[in-house]
């Protein structure tokens, strides 16, 4: 009788958030900001693949996704620099073999969700990017303090000439 209860009250709460006009709380609320405040962007597994790449020294797949902005300034070569607003999602796995194609990688366990985010004011100390990582399936936000944008940007040095971004937009026919 009380899980029944509970179901109805459950429903009772999203019928009158609906009613009244409450939006729903999306999944991305509901995760913890990174040390520096940002938020996971609401929507962001239904954006548009940028590209992808694979690592061998630590042996995980990524798939590099895009906001709007993002993606139109990949289509048009518009990335150096990138446009302000422009946020790059990196979903990174540990690399996993293909259980029915052994010649085969394919992701495995979820290691963590990077995010890039453009605004050449906002981010003037970490050269115009905000940077953002959530750990695991769990999404635990990285890093102890709002410093672990430096750590990040540091190894991004090597890509400066590409607005410090290493992915290279995939072509597309």
């Amino acid at each position: 009788m009380n899980k029944l209860l509970s179901r109805r009250s459950v429903f009772l709460v999203i019928g009158l958030l609906i009613l009244i006009g409450q939006p729903a709380i999306s999944a991305e609320k509901l995760v913890a900001p990174s040390p520096n405040g940002i938020r996971i962007p609401d929507g962001y597994k239904n954006w548009q693949m940028i590209s992808s790449s694979h690592r061998t020294d630590n042996q995980t797949l990524r798939i590099i996704l895009g906001n709007e902005i993002a993606v139109k300034a990949a289509r048009e070569g518009k990335t150096k620099p990138w446009p302000d607003g422009a946020i790059l999602a990196k979903i990174v796995w540990k690399d996993s073999q293909h259980p029915l194609w052994k010649a085969a990688t394919v992701p495995g366990a979820l290691l963590h969700a990077e995010f890039m985010f453009k605004d050449s004011k906002k981010y003037a100390s970490t050269e115009g990017w905000g940077f953002a990582r959530w750990k695991g399936l769990k999404q635990q936000p990285y890093g102890d303090d709002a410093s672990f944008a430096h750590e990040c940007l540091t190894c991004h040095l090597p890509a400066k000439e590409n607005d410090y971004v290493f992915t290279k937009p995939a072509s597309l026919p």
